[in-house]
C-alpha cells in the first residue's frame, strides 16, 4: 500500500513540473560573458506566462543575489542584471563566476535558466621571455614566448616588425607552437632577422622583447671525396673534390705537404677537381683536398700510384678437355709459368663456330684449375681458350682448342597435363599424362620438388601417373616438375608447377610484445607478427585481451590493420595486463603470455626528449661494473626509462633498457683488466636524450678484494670516475655509430672521451674517418678528415656493408683507431644491364627460341625480375616493343609462336625493389626457314649457308647443283678409302673384345646413299704436339670413349638436357671442318650402320660402335 502511494506521488510531481513548464517559459536567457575590470556588465533574462507576470531573481554561484545590499548591482525592470564598475583583483573577484536567472510565478512554481559564465580578463603575464638564439644552417631554431592570462591570449609574431601569418601551410618551415613559441625548421640565411611576439586577449595585450635569430656559418663538408688512383705514365687523371658550406669554402690542393700550384700540367677543372696531364714518376704521392671557411676546415686525402707496365701473367698451359658431353664441356689446365704476382682468377673464353660472339666464364676459386662450360648445343664445334688474371689485369691467352659436342640421346619428351592441387594444409596431389613421344617404353616417372628448403624430398621415383605429397608445411609455396624415364635415362622435364598448401590458424603467438604508458589513462601495446613459418596464412588481424590487476574477467579488442593498439580510458595509478593473438581466415591462434604495465598518477610533458642524466658514477670490479645515476634535473619532462650501453672501446657493443624508477645497475660477465666505455641516456616517446659517458677499467683477478664492495652505493658520490688525463696517450674516439642515410651515403658519429662531457673543446682537434667495404679483398681504406664529431660519407655503393673507424689527432699526438662500426647502404635500382644476352633456336621447333643471360654486374640489391623486350624494328620506341616479365630467379626464357625466317631484335633489363635498371644493347636473331631448310640439309651440308643466305642471282642455282654433285662424289670416294684401310684394325679390336660375331667377309660395300651430314673427315696423322709432355694424350679413338658415352652418362649431362627442354634430333647438318681441326669422333662404324635407320641387316654392330656413331 505504501509503495502504491509513493508511485502516485511521483507521477503527480512529474505532471506538475511539466504543467509549470508549459505555463512559464524563458524568452531570453543569460549568455557567457568576458569583461574587463572597471567596465559595466549586463546579463539579460526575460520570462513569460499566460497566467501573469513572473518575478525575476538572480543567483551567483548558486546563491541568491540581493540588489539592495550591493549598490553596484541593480536589476532592471525587464529583468536584466546590471553590474557597474566591475571589481577584479588577484585575491578579490566578487563579480566573476556562474550566474543563473530564476523566474517565479505565484501559485505555479519557478524555473531556472542556463548557467552563464562571467570571466573578468586579467593582465597578461610573460612566463618565458624571448631570447636571441643562434643556429647552424639546416638546424631547427626555437624562439620562446610563453604568456599566461585569463582567458588564454592569442600569440602572433613579427619578423623585422612585419606580421607573420597566424596560420601556416603544412609544408611551411615556420610554425607557432601551442605554447606560443616560434619554431623555424631547416634554418636558412634569409631567416636571420629580429623577431618579437605579441599576445592579446579581451583584457589586455603584451608585446615581447626583440630577439635576434642568427644563422651561424656551416663548416665545410665534402660532397665528393678524392679516391686512391692507379695509373700509368704519360696518361691523364682527374681527382674529384666537391665541398659545400656557408659561406662557400675555399679549396686548395696539397701534395705530400706542399701546396699544388696550378700550371700547364696541374689544372683545376670542374670547380675544384685536380687534373694532372702526362703523368711522370714524380707525380706519385699523397694528395689532400683542403676546404676552409670562417666556420672551420675539412680535409680529404687520396694516394696516386703509378704502375709498371708489362707485369701481366703469361698464358695458362696444357688446356685439355676432361669431359665432352652433348650439352657441356669440362676443361682443365696448368698455371702460367710467369704470374707476376698472385693469380686472382681464370677466365674461360668460348665461341661457337660460325658465330661472331665470344662469351666468358670465370672460376669461382683462385686455385681452381678446372671449369665446366654448360648451355652448349649438341653436335656443334666450339673454340675454347683460357686467360689468367692478376691484380693488374688479364694476361696472355692460351692457344685455342676446338671441341665438338656429342649427339643428344633419345630421351622421352615432357609429360602432358600436369595438375597439382592442395588437398589440405600439409598435402598436395599431383597427376599427369604420359608424354606425347616417349622414344621407347616409359619405365617410370620422376617427381622433383624444386623448393629445396621446405620439401621433404628433392626427387622421388614414381611408377604410376599420380603422387600425393604429405608432411608439407602449411600455407607454403612449392614448385614441382615431372619427367619421364626410358632406357636412355630421364627425359625433358615440364615447366615449374607452383602450388600453395592451404592455410590454417597461426601455430604461435605474436612476438616482441612491448607496452608503453603513453599518458596516465592510456597504454600502447605493440607487437610483431608471428614468425613467417608459423603464420600458416595471411594475417587478417590481431585479437587483444586486457584486464586490470585484481579484477576478474577479460575484455577483448580487435586490431585489423596495425601492429599496435592504444587502450584509453584506463584508471590512473593502476596496473593492467595484456595478451595478443594473431588471426587468419581460419581462426585465432594461441595467445601470448600476459604482459603488465602500470599507469602513472599524473601526466608529465612528453613533447620533448628528456635531458641528460644529472650524474653517472661507476665502480669497477674484476668481472662486473656497478653503476648508479641520478635522473635529469627537469622533473617536468616524462622519463620512461634509461638505455645503458657498454663495450670495450665502444659504448654500443651491448645495450640494456631499464625502468625509469631504477637508479643503479650491475653490468655482469665482463673481462678482467679491460677498458670499458659506458653510456647512459633517458628516453620517452619523443625520443632518446643526450647520452652521458663514463669509462672504467675492470680490476685484475689478482687485486685484493675491497671491503667496501659489499656496500658500494653510498660511496659513489665521493668517488666519481675521473676524466682521463689528456697528457697521457690519446684515447681513441668511443661510441662510433654508422647509420645509412641513402643508397650511397652513411653518417658516422662518435664521442671523444678525452674532452669534457658536453663534447665541446677550445683546442683544435682533427678526426680522421676511414672506411671500406666489408667484402673488399684489397684491404685498402678510404679516408676523410673533419673537426666535428660526425661525418657523412658519400659516394658509396648501394646495398653494400661498410665498416668505419675513427682516429683523433691533436698537435703531434694521435690515438689508435677506434672500434669499427658497420652499416649497410640502402638498395638502389640496378645501374647496369644484364650481360651475355644470348639467343639460340629450339631444335625441332622452328617457331621457338631460347634466350639466356647473366645477372647485371651492378645489381644494387636482390633482383626480383627481368623485363624482356623483342620486336621486328629495332628503331621503334621501347614502349612499343613486345614485353614479357620473368621472375628474378630465372636466367633463361622461351619465346614461342615467332614467324619463320624473320629477324627479331631482343633487349633485356633487370629490376629490384627500388626500380628497373638500364636496357641491354639489342641483339638480333633470324628464325629458321622450317621444313624447307631441313630438307635441304639432307641434300648436302656444304650448301646450307648458301641456301639460307638470300639469293640475288638466279644463276647461283646452277652452281649449287654442280657443286653438290662434285662434292658428293669426292666424299663417297674418300670414305670408301678410309673404311678399307681401317677395316682390318676394326676386326682385330672387335674380336679381342668378344663383341662382334661373323667375319669381315660379311661386310657389305659402303652405301653410296648414306647420309653425308653424319660423316666427318678426320686427319690421318695425329700431331705429337697435341699430347702434353709427360702425360697421356687426351685424344682418344671412338672405341675408347664409346663406353663412357653409352653407359656412364653423368647426372649433370642429364639435368642439362632436361633443363634445356631439347627434343630428339633426327638429322643435323655438319659444316665442313678445316683440316687441322681436332676431332673426337670416329668414322669406323659408318660402313655398318645407317644413322637414320639403324644397323643394316646381316651385320653385327657393337653397342660401342653404335654409340660412337
Amino acid at each position: 500500500m505504501d509503495g502504491l502511494i509513493e508511485d502516485i506521488s511521483y507521477c503527480f510531481i512529474l505532471y506538475t513540473s511539466s504543467l509549470t513548464l508549459d505555463i512559464l517559459r524563458f524568452v531570453l536567457e543569460p549568455l557567457d560573458m568576458v569583461t574587463v575590470r572597471g567596465s559595466v556588465l549586463q546579463l539579460d533574462c526575460q520570462a513569460r506566462s499566460d497566467q501573469g507576470v513572473p518575478a525575476i531573481a538572480w543567483k551567483k554561484d548558486g546563491v541568491l543575489l540581493s540588489t539592495v545590499v550591493d549598490e553596484r548591482r541593480q536589476q532592471l525592470t525587464n529583468g536584466s542584471l546590471l553590474v557597474q564598475n566591475v571589481v577584479h583583483s588577484r585575491h578579490h573577484r566578487p563579480d566573476e563566476g556562474s550566474y543563473q536567472c530564476l523566474a517565479t510565478l505565484e501559485g505555479m512554481g519557478a524555473i531556472v535558466s542556463r548557467t552563464a559564465k562571467v570571466t573578468v580578463s586579467g593582465p597578461l603575464r610573460v612566463v618565458v621571455p624571448t631570447e636571441s638564439v643562434s643556429s647552424y644552417m639546416g638546424d631547427t631554431a626555437l624562439l620562446r614566448c610563453e604568456v599566461t592570462g585569463e582567458p588564454m591570449p592569442v600569440v602572433r609574431w613579427q619578423k623585422n616588425r612585419e606580421d607573420l601569418p597566424l596560420t601556416f601551410t603544412t609544408d611551411s618551415r615556420v610554425v607557432v607552437l601551442p605554447s606560443g613559441s616560434l619554431q623555424v625548421s631547416q634554418v636558412q640565411p634569409p631567416d636571420s632577422a629580429t623577431y618579437r611576439c605579441l599576445a592579446e586577449n579581451p583584457g589586455s595585450a603584451r608585446t615581447g622583447t626583440d630577439a635576434d635569430l642568427r644563422v651561424l656559418p656551416v663548416p665545410p663538408q665534402f660532397l665528393n671525396y678524392p679516391s686512391n688512383m692507379y695509373a700509368y705514365e704519360s696518361t691523364d687523371i682527374e681527382m674529384e673534390c666537391a665541398v659545400t658550406g656557408n659561406p662557400q669554402p675555399s679549396v686548395r690542393w696539397v701534395k705530400n705537404g706542399e701546396v699544388v700550384i696550378p700550371s700547364d700540367y696541374f689544372q683545376i677543372v670542374d670547380g675544384n677537381n685536380l687534373q694532372i696531364l702526362g703523368l711522370v714518376k714524380s707525380d706519385e704521392g699523397f694528395y689532400q683536398c683542403v676546404a676552409e671557411n670562417e666556420a672551420g676546415n675539412a680535409q680529404a686525402m687520396a694516394q696516386l700510384i703509378l704502375r709498371e707496365p708489362g707485369a701481366l701473367p703469361s698464358a695458362p698451359r696444357d688446356v685439355v678437355p676432361v669431359l665432352v658431353s652433348s650439352r657441356f664441356v669440362r676443361l682443365s689446365w696448368r698455371p702460367p709459368v710467369e704470374t707476376h704476382g698472385s693469380i686472382l682468377t681464370y677466365g674461360v673464353y668460348f665461341s661457337q663456330e660460325g658465330v661472331n660472339r665470344e662469351r666468358s666464364i670465370n672460376v669461382s676459386e683462385t686455385d681452381m684449375l678446372q671449369l665446366t662450360v654448360g648451355s652448349l648445343k649438341p653436335e656443334e664445334t666450339y673454340s675454347f681458350r683460357v686467360v689468367a688474371y692478376n691484380d693488374i689485369g688479364p694476361g696472355e691467352s692460351s692457344e685455342s682448342i676446338k671441341l665438338t659436342t656429342k649427339q643428344e640421346l633419345q630421351v622421352p619428351g615432357p609429360v602432358e597435363n600436369l595438375v597439382a592441387d592442395a588437398t589440405s594444409p600439409t598435402a598436395i596431389q599431383a597427376t599427369w599424362d604420359p608424354p606425347a613421344y616417349a622414344n621407347g617404353p616409359v619405365q617410370g616417372y620422376r617427381l622433383m620438388c624444386m623448393t629445396v628448403l621446405t620439401c621433404p624430398f628433392q626427387s622421388i621415383e614414381v611408377i604410376g601417373q599420380s603422387y600425393k605429397m604429405e608432411g608439407l608445411k602449411k600455407f607454403t609455396e612449392y614448385s614441382l616438375r615431372v619427367l619421364a624415364l626410358n632406357r636412355f635415362g630421364p627425359g625433358v622435364s615440364t615447366d615449374d608447377m607452383v602450388i600453395t598448401t592451404l592455410s590454417d590458424v597461426p601455430s604461435s603467438a605474436p612476438q616482441n610484445i612491448s607496452l608503453e604508458v603513453v599518458y596516465s589513462r592510456s597504454i600502447k601495446v605493440s607487437w610483431q607478427p608471428p614468425p613467417p613459418s608459423t603464420q600458416n596464412g595471411f594475417i587478417t588481424g590481431y585479437k587483444l585481451r586486457h584486464r586490470k590487476t585484481g579484477r576478474r574477467g577479460d575484455q577483448e579488442a580487435i586490431e585489423p590493420n596495425n601492429l599496435w593498439y592504444l587502450f584509453t580510458g584506463l584508471e590512473k595509478g593502476s596496473q593492467y595486463s595484456f595478451q595478443v593473438a594473431a588471426m587468419t581466415a581460419n581462426g585465432t591462434g594461441p595467445f601470448s603470455e600476459w604482459y603488465t604495465a602500470e599507469t602513472p598518477e599524473n601526466d608529465l610533458d612528453e613533447t620533448q626528449v628528456p635531458n641528460q642524466p644529472s650524474s653517472l658514477h661507476v665502480r669497477p670490479l674484476p668481472n662486473s661494473i656497478i653503476m648508479s645515476w641520478t635522473p635529469p634535473l627537469n622533473p617536468n619532462i616524462l622519463v620512461r626509462g634509461y638505455i645503458i650501453g657498454y663495450g670495450v672501446g665502444s659504448p654500443y657493443a651491448e645495450t640494456v633498457r631499464v625502468d625509469s624508477k631504477q637508479r643503479y645497475y650491475s653490468i655482469e660477465n665482463l673481462e678482467p683488466s679491460s677498458h670499458y666505455v659506458i653510456s647512459l641516456k633517458a628516453f620517452n616517446n619523443a625520443g632518446e636524450g643526450v647520452p652521458l659517458y663514463e669509462s672504467a677499467v675492470t680490476r685484475s683477478m689478482s687485486d685484493p678484494s675491497d671491503p667496501s664492495d659489499d656496500d658500494l652505493f653510498h660511496l659513489f658520490d665521493k668517488f666519481p670516475t675521473p676524466i682521463p688525463d689528456t697528457s697521457t696517450p690519446m684515447i681513441p674516439p668511443v661510441g662510433v655509430q654508422a647509420v645509412a642515410l641513402t643508397s650511397d651515403s652513411v653518417r658516422v658519429s662518435w664521442a671523444d672521451n678525452s674532452i669534457s662531457k658536453n663534447q665541446k673543446s677550445t683546442e683544435v682537434r682533427y678526426y680522421s674517418v676511414k672506411w671500406k667495404s666489408s667484402y673488399s679483398t684489397s684491404g685498402k681504406f678510404k679516408s676523410a678528415d673533419t673537426t666535428a664529431l660526425s661525418h657523412t660519407v658519400t659516394g658509396l655503393k648501394p646495398n653494400t656493408v661498410y665498416e668505419f673507424a675513427v682516429m683523433v689527432t691533436k698537435g703531434r699526438k694521435s690515438s689508435t683507431w677506434s672500434m669499427t662500426a658497420h652499416a649497410t647502404t640502402y638498395e638502389a635500382a640496378p645501374s647496369s644491364a644484364p650481360k651475355d644476352l644470348t639467343v639460340i633456336g629450339r631444335e625441332g621447333r622452328p617457331r621457338s627460341i631460347l634466350i639466356s643471360w647473366q645477372p647485371p654486374m651492378e645489381a644494387n640489391g636482390r633482383i626480383t625480375g627481368y623485363l624482356l623486350y623483342y620486336t621486328l624494328d629495332k628503331n621503334m620506341p621501347i614502349d612499343e616493343w613486345v614485353m614479357e616479365t620473368i621472375s628474378g630467379d630465372r636466367l633463361t626464357h622461351q619465346v614461342m609462336d615467332l614467324n619463320l625466317d624473320t629477324i627479331y631484335y631482343f633487349r633485356i633489363q633487370a629490376k629490384n625493389a627500388k626500380g628497373v635498371g638500364p636496357l641491354s644493347d639489342p641483339i638480333q636473331f633470324r628464325t629458321s626457314k622450317g621444313l624447307l631448310i631441313n630438307y635441304l640439309f639432307l641434300i648436302d651440308p656444304i650448301s646450307i649457308s648458301q641456301i639460307v643466305t638470300p639469293q640475288k642471282n638466279s644463276n647461283l642455282l646452277v652452281i649449287i647443283v654442280v657443286s653438290v654433285g662434285a662434292v658428293t662424289i669426292v666424299v663417297v670416294v674418300t670414305v670408301a678409302l678410309i673404311c678399307t684401310r681401317r677395316s682390318s684394325a676394326q676386326k682385330r679390336a672387335t674380336s679381342s673384345a668378344g663383341k662382334r660375331k661373323g667375319s669381315q667377309k660379311d661386310l657389305r660395300p659402303p652405301d653410296l646413299w648414306i647420309h653425308h651430314e653424319e660423316m666427318e673427315l678426320k686427319n690421318m696423322e695425329k700431331p705429337s704436339s697435341l699430347a702434353p709432355s709427360g702425360r697421356e694424350s687426351p685424344i682418344q679413338t671412338c672405341q675408347e670413349i664409346a663406353p663412357v658415352t653409352s653407359s656412364s652418362i653423368s647426372t649433370l649431362e642429364r639435368s642439362l638436357a632436361a633443363r634445356r627442354a631439347t627434343r630428339t634430333k633426327l638429322m643435323i647438318p655438319m659444316d665442313s671442318q678445316p683440316s687441322n681441326t681436332r676431332e673426337w669422333r670416329s668414322e669406323s662404324c659408318i660402313q655398318n650402320t645407317d644413322i637414320a635407320s639403324g644397323p643394316r641387316p646381316g651385320t653385327n654392330v657393337s653397342s660401342s660402335e653404335l654409340q660412337c656413331c
